[in-house]
């Protein structure tokens, strides 16, 4: 793997891993922290995985000639070791050409810190071979909002279960 397929995020939140798992899997959490999307899990091996389109998503690309689909992000739950781990498949569909990518390699693991009490480290590895254009935009951009993928999604998921406030609040 290179740093091309493999890419490597690591926040430390101060909270429980059961505040993070949460803010991962569950609905209520993912609609207020990044792009406000909501998420179904199956929480089991062969369970699906989706992410909704928005309202305020269709009407953006509506104002700017597009189309989005009502399921932007979908996969497959490959480990569900709740609150510590989770492994699934990831294709985003938002896009014509990523939609066209096989799918993704996404982890999340969850651990106490060794050091620091109350502050657990969350580590998302998502491995992207075969997936350029998805890659690109999982990367993120510098301006964050607009295409700032994991490193901006992650800062904002920080921010919320620490303050209570997202970046937009």
């Amino acid at each position: 793997m290179t740093a091309e397929t493999t890419q490597v995020y690591r926040v430390w939140i101060k909270t429980t891993p059961e505040k993070i798992w949460a803010a991962i899997t569950e609905p209520e959490w993912t609609t207020r922290y990044a792009y406000s999307a909501p998420v179904d899990y199956q929480l089991k091996p062969g369970g699906s995985f989706t992410t909704a389109a928005t309202t305020e998503m269709h009407e953006f690309a509506q104002a700017n000639g597009f189309r989005v689909p009502d399921t932007i992000v979908d996969g497959e739950v490959l480990e569900a070791d709740p609150p510590r781990k989770l492994v699934q498949t990831w294709r985003m569909l938002m896009d014509p050409t990523t939609a066209a990518e096989p799918f993704t390699k996404l982890t999340y693991e969850i651990e106490n810190s060794k050091t620091q009490p109350g502050v657990c480290k969350l580590t998302v590895t998502h491995e992207l071979v075969g997936a350029p254009a998805t890659a690109a935009m999982v990367s993120g951009t510098e301006d964050g909002a607009a295409g700032g993928g994991w490193a901006w999604i992650l800062s904002d998921l920080k921010t919320l279960l620490e303050t209570g406030k997202n970046f937009a609040e």
